[in-house]
């Protein structure tokens, strides 16, 4: 029987109450580790504050940035040696104490290496929570799971901000308490997660029993073992190419704004309807979405996310600008919770840390170059050529999608998610 025939599949309330404390603890772990998002938007600010340079100051955003990228792998590798619960708590700890340090230095040198340490910490946490949050979640509600796992991300980047804003001027236009702030947070979540997560041995007792996929690999031989996946490997490289063109709503976008003379009021409306629709529906819809095939909910997403952009490539008015973001807002509210549980499911076994790691350090890769990819095509094309090539690259991923997402047939074949018959990698 194929997911999409299974209509008892528990919605959004349902799998929140039907869930263990150790799995809401790690729902609210994910918002408390995204509120360390404000530090991204003031340490450009602060570096500046302290009498540095604007490039070293951009600088260290950029070494924070790529501390995100290694911590994903580190994250991975961690939880698979030493178990979810000491990553979490030990990325939270550390980097709780890291972000009080950075008030410490008076040397460029120890800033930049503080700001490379945070990164890499803060993002450990990730791996090692959905690790976790898979392994306590029936296997049948795993795209449900992790779609609640983006909203906890999504709120937590939308009220970072406004967070850490509110905080700057009750300092007065100061930034101790900013950092001091969520240094208390992240050491207390840290403590919490000690107290309330499993360990290890106790996790494996309690976890949602799955058939390892031979396939995956058989925990030996770290990331290269992930990589002989081939299959697997391949869905990396294309993970990574979809977020260097979800990316250029951020970065290449303000310049087709700024270029066309739209008021960047259309611009900021449009990103801030992407959040709240987001917000808003993506829990609901992942209540029918889960019953479809993944790969064929993520190929979906990722075509409409195709289209979306490419209508960019029109003529820049109000309404192209807004029905193009509402296009591919909606998505990636179809695709999203499926792309992010896949790694959890098709590597379900010794080494699901590792193709959860390697999944989110190809989306944080992705995220790092995307800027530079965005703005070199934005010289060479001009705006006529480029929202149309980005749109029609994205389309091209999702066609390599249904050839590449596949969730290995347990046994008996009932109730999984997603299903589709098995092939070899």
């Amino acid at each position: 029987m194929t997911a999409a025939a299974d209509p008892q599949k528990p919605g959004v309330w349902a799998t929140f109450r039907d869930a263990p404390a150790a799995a809401k603890t790690i729902m609210f772990g994910v918002i408390v580790n995204r509120l360390s998002g404000f530090l991204v938007i003031f340490l450009v600010l602060y570096v500046s504050a302290l009498g540095y340079s604007t490039a070293q100051a951009v600088f260290a955003l950029g070494a924070y940035g790529a501390g995100g990228v290694v911590g994903t792998l580190v994250g991975g590798a961690l939880s698979d040696r030493f178990g979810p619960r000491l990553t979490i708590a030990a990325s939270m700890g550390l980097s709780g104490l890291l972000i009080a340090f950075m008030l410490v230095p008076n040397q460029y040198p120890l800033l930049l290496v503080a700001s490379v340490l945070v990164g890499v910490t803060s993002q450990v946490f990730r791996p090692a929570s959905s690790t976790l949050l898979s392994d306590l979640t029936p296997a049948d509600n795993q795209v449900m799971i992790f779609a609640i796992w983006r909203f906890g991300l999504n709120v937590g980047s939308t009220v970072a901000p406004m967070l850490g804003f509110a905080l700057y001027y009750l300092d007065g236009k100061h930034y101790t308490v900013v950092f001091l702030t969520e240094a208390i947070v992240a050491v207390a979540y840290a403590v919490l997660a000690w107290v309330m997560l499993p360990p290890r041995d106790v996790v494996r007792t309690i976890a949602a029993p799955v058939e390892h996929d031979p396939a995956a690999g058989s925990g030996r031989g770290g990331y290269l073992a992930v990589l002989r996946n081939r299959r697997y490997a391949v869905f990396l490289l294309v993970a990574a190419v979809h977020t260097i063109v979800y990316q250029q709503y951020l970065s290449t976008l303000p310049l087709t704004v700024n270029e066309v003379k739209l008021d960047v009021f259309w611009y900021t409306l449009a990103v801030s309807l992407n959040g709240l629709v987001v917000i808003a529906l993506e829990l609901p819809a992942t209540k029918v979405v889960q019953r479809m095939p993944m790969r064929l909910s993520i190929a979906i997403g990722l075509a409409l996310i195709g289209i979306g952009v490419g209508v960019y490539g029109l003529p820049m008015v109000p309404a192209v600008i807004i029905g193009g973001t509402l296009l591919w807002t909606i998505g990636e509210i179809i695709s999203g919770p499926s792309l992010f549980a896949y790694p959890a499911v098709v590597g379900a076994g010794p080494l699901k840390s590792r193709y959860i790691g390697s999944f989110q350090f190809a989306f944080g890769l992705g995220n790092t170059v995307a800027p530079l990819v965005g703005g070199w095509l934005f010289l060479s094309l001009g705006t006529a050529l480029l929202w149309p090539l980005l749109g029609a690259v994205e389309v091209l991923v999702a066609v390599a999608v249904l050839g590449l997402v596949r969730v290995p047939k347990k046994t008996p074949p009932a109730t999984e998610p997603n299903e589709v018959p098995a092939e070899t990698a």
